[in-house]
């Protein structure tokens, strides 16, 4: 992947070849058969659940590459949604620039109706949960804990709600998401989160990089296997944190938009649409903080 790429950043794709389904946050999709999806992570950035006016230059194809990269380390842990399906095959020659290095042809499976979201250490929404009630989705921690402090007992499977579009996730005890799963489908992605995220953090660490904590998506097929969906450990669904600058008692810096949570603060801003543009140095700033956190991870 050229990191240094000169292109447009892409806002929004704009395929007349295959049928517009939705679009997200990020991603953008596309039906390409009754069994496949084409997936287009643009350069969009959300904050605050408010998708920005301006888009960050390489993002979606800094966050292809990494989901690509832990696809494939992970699958052994559980299959995933690729098909290894090229996606300039499935899209109009003169559409081809509008996914390359930047979508997935992928199965088309049943999302679950949770947000898989596994903790290692306290900080985000867990932190608030904990100083409020000692607590995080309804598992009880050690009193004493600080800020962006390592859980003690090791990482925990805190699922939420998925929100609709303009509303906030919540998070919910793993009881309530048997209830939404059954109990043996919820067993199953405790688990398989539990794995894929000690896995990813091991190796992490031997980069430098700690992964606080990260968010995983799952879908089933029509047998009800289980498959790993979405993007996987981006600094988009995953608090990255550089090894060499953490320290407990605060919010340790990260490689994703934390520079663009940092500028909205200070402007005059009611958090709902629309949003304020960005200017170009947070947007290099940005961009830079997504590229570094590729390459420290997979070179």
């Amino acid at each position: 992947m050229n990191l240094n790429s000169s292109e447009t950043p892409l806002f929004e794709s704009n395929l007349v070849s295959l049928e517009f389904l939705h679009r997200g946050k990020v991603r953008d999709i596309y039906a390409v058969d009754e069994d496949k999806l084409l997936i287009v992570q643009t350069d969009r950035l959300s904050a605050f659940d408010v998708i920005l006016p301006t888009p960050v230059p390489d993002k979606g194809r800094v966050l292809t590459a990494m989901s690509n990269f832990w696809f494939e380390k992970l699958g052994h842990i559980i299959p995933n949604h690729l098909t290894g399906i090229a996606p300039e095959s499935v899209v109009a020659v003169t559409e081809r620039a509008q996914v390359a290095g930047r979508a997935f042809v992928v199965k088309r499976l049943q999302p679950l109706p949770i947000e898989a979201i596994v903790r290692g250490y306290v900080v985000g929404s867990g932190w608030k949960d904990y100083q409020k009630t000692g607590t995080i989705c309804g598992i009880t921690l050690p009193a004493g804990l600080q800020e962006a402090a390592r859980l003690p007992g090791g990482a925990i499977f805190t699922p939420s709600t998925k929100a609709v579009a303009g509303a906030h996730d919540e998070n919910i005890s793993f009881s309530e998401a048997e209830k939404l799963l059954g109990r043996e489908l919820a067993a199953q992605v405790r688990d398989k989160v539990l794995a894929l995220y000690t896995e990813a953090a091991d190796f992490a660490a031997t980069k430098g990089i700690i992964i606080a904590d990260t968010k995983f998506e799952f879908g089933r097929d029509d047998a009800g296997k289980l498959y790993l969906i979405d993007e996987a450990l981006t600094p988009d669904s995953s608090r990255f944190w550089p090894a060499d600058q953490y320290a407990p008692g605060g919010n340790p810096p990260s490689y994703d938009k934390q520079f663009v949570r940092d500028w909205l603060e200070t402007q005059d801003w009611n958090k709902k649409a629309p949003a304020p543009a960005l200017p170009a140095e947070v947007l290099v700033r940005t961009t830079k903080k997504y590229q570094e956190a590729l390459r420290r991870l997979i070179g």
